[in-house]
């Protein structure tokens, strides 16, 4: 059994970051040019392939090929560091994520295997996933700090200083806005919140009851409430977290010419990018699974899709999911040219003033529903 715990494992790594992840990533990037090619009335990329499909992989290649400049005055160890260090955290949270249920494999590849044992949807199957998100995630502001410190100039330190700030700040309000969730569900394992959504009713949308659709729970509608300001705090802070408009502060151009990546160039530069749309896909998911009703359909349809299920609908689930963080990317880019970008001030208050104190209130206020409910 040891080695069928390998290899599934290093096979759901292989689907989820480089058949899933990294292609999303790429194209999110062309998706976001597009997107805004049509807010801005243009066309966009459309040259590269038809409808300009393959210009990420031209992109790949130019940064691929493009001349690696490292200055002189650089600290060099921790400038060829700091890249990595923005997209590898990105890239592990994703291991808690639950895409599926479990799969059961067909009865003649276990007769050929020599084991009936099923595969659990999730490369970790941890019991405590939004902690380990929340441990692993917070080390991209590493990267970001050690770029801004390395380059030895000022635009950079100063983006460094200001992301790290900013992270921080928003990392409480962004735990804090999930402890409501945690205490509804009662419980950190993902895969189980997903499946309690799954029979029970989304966390943002609770209208079915076992299975059975619009079946109204005075409960589950109250409480609703408190999940509903959870959301509203979960995504801003997600935006900030992810340094996307309007808290893209530590690289703003207006300000800091680049911000922390200002002396990087070839594929060290294209890891921040890739860092970034990396982390705003996996924080889309961790909205999805946890608001959302991550692999599950709605209105119930996927109640019966809890235990052991085929191929065939493991890739529904998988798809499902999909289709899901693909809208939430979406919500992300037409926000990012939409709204003008805050002044730093602006964005501290916001996160200590306001989302401190009201993902508190609304930890009290989810705190005296269930009692009252009990």
């Amino acid at each position: 059994m040891d080695w069928f715990l390998i290899l599934t494992t290093l096979l759901k790594i292989v689907v989820v970051v480089f058949l899933a992840i990294l292609p999303s990533v790429a194209y999110s990037v062309y998706f976001e040019r597009r997107v805004s090619a049509w807010i801005q009335d243009r066309l966009g990329p459309n040259r590269v392939g038809p409808l300009g499909l393959l210009q990420p992989i031209a992109d790949g290649l130019k940064f691929l090929l493009k001349e690696d400049v490292t200055p002189g005055h650089v600290n060099k160890f921790y400038f060829w560091l700091a890249p990595a260090l923005v997209l590898v955290p990105a890239l592990v949270t994703c291991a808690v994520l639950p895409f599926g249920s479990e799969m059961q494999l067909p009865a003649w590849l276990q007769d050929l295997i020599g084991t009936k044992a099923n595969i659990p949807m999730v490369i970790a199957d941890l019991d405590t996933g939004p902690l380990f998100i929340f441990a692993i995630s917070s080390l991209g502001v590493y990267g970001i700090v050690l770029a801004g410190w390395a380059s030895n100039s000022k635009y950079p330190f100063l983006g460094g200083v200001r992301s790290s700030s900013q992270m921080i700040s928003y990392e409480i309000a962004l735990g804090l806005s999930i402890v409501p969730l945690l205490m509804i569900y009662g419980d950190l394992h993902l895969g189980k919140i997903v499946a309690a959504q799954a029979r029970e009713g989304w966390s943002l949308l609770p209208l079915w009851t076992e299975g059975k659709p619009f079946a109204f729970d005075v409960k589950k509608a109250v409480l609703a409430i408190p999940v509903g300001i959870s959301f509203i705090v979960f995504m801003i802070a997600i935006f900030a977290e992810t340094n996307r408009v309007p808290f893209d502060l530590a690289e703003c151009e207006t300000e800091l010419v680049g911000g922390y990546h200002t002396e990087y160039s070839s594929m060290k530069f294209a890891l921040f990018f890739l860092g970034e749309y990396a982390a705003m896909i996996v924080g889309s998911c961790f909205a999805v699974t946890l608001f959302l009703g991550g692999w599950s359909l709605p209105f119930g349809l996927s109640a019966g899709q809890l235990g052991a299920v085929g191929p065939g609908v493991a890739l529904l689930q998988f798809a499902t999911l999909f289709i899901k963080v693909f809208l939430f990317v979406l919500f992300f880019i037409w926000v990012r040219w939409t709204l003008p970008r805050f002044r730093y001030d602006q964005l501290m208050k916001l996160g200590w003033v306001w989302l401190f104190e009201i993902a508190l209130v609304n930890i009290i206020l989810t705190a005296g529903l269930l009692i009252a409910f009990r």
